[in-house]
């Protein structure tokens, strides 16, 4: 198996316990508590977002036996993930409710007590700051997913370029094995040339020796 699957497999059951374990403690929590809990919830499945898509691409680059087996596995993980959201979303809904329940209780008391003008405007000042650090936050956020995808935008080209390096990498070893025959083919050629001009150079000395006698005993007798 892939050592870099691995270490985001590790990575993710981390954060799918440490998410579990919150999701469970923040349903007993209420007010300034539980939001502060939601929050680092919903900053968790960001991350665990963010490591599933990672899971994904190197499993897409594997090789397809082991692909296959990976990207299975990697189905229950985006199952589990979805779960740990459908709870967070759950626990969302619930402040969301006891927030609309305590506004109206607020109401009934500025009503039955006369609240103050200053109180107002306390309350419009602090209801105003909320906003400003709720859009603070949710700017972060898209900023952090932005940075992460363009993360895995890289990953995917030096993926790319690295499937074309090792393509390029198999041609180049094809020409070396073809140049390597071809220099055995132009030595056995050398060879052969050189035992042809021995062989050739000793039939003309032979006929040559052989002209010389001839010669001899015509002119000597």
């Amino acid at each position: 198996m892939s050592e870099v699957f691995e270490g985001y497999e590790r990575q993710y059951c981390e954060l799918s316990a440490n998410l579990s374990r919150k999701c469970n403690s923040a349903a007993l929590l209420d007010g300034e508590q539980k939001s502060k809990q939601i929050t680092e919830l919903q900053a968790g499945l960001d991350e665990a977002d963010v490591v599933i898509r990672k899971m994904d691409l190197e499993a897409r680059s594997l090789q397809p036996s082991l692909k296959a087996m990976l990207l299975a596995k990697l189905r229950e993980y985006k199952s589990d993930l979805n779960k740990l959201k459908r709870e967070v979303k759950k626990l969302t809904s619930d402040k969301s409710d006891l927030a609309a329940h305590d506004d109206l209780l607020d109401s009934g008391m500025a009503d039955a007590h006369a609240v103050s003008v200053d109180q107002r405007e306390r309350l419009a000042m602090s209801t105003e700051r909320l906003n400003q650090s709720s859009d603070r936050l949710r700017e972060s956020r898209r900023a952090v997913l932005e940075t992460e995808q363009l993360g895995v935008s890289i990953l995917e080209d030096l993926h790319q370029q690295r499937e074309t390096l090792l393509h390029s990498h198999t041609k180049l070893h094809g020409v070396d094995d073809a140049i390597d025959k071809s220099k055995k083919i132009l030595s056995a050629m050398s060879k052969r040339m050189s035992r042809n001009k021995w062989i050739v150079g000793s039939v003309i000395a032979a006929l040559v020796f052989a002209i010389l006698l001839i010669l001899y005993f015509k002119l000597s007798h």
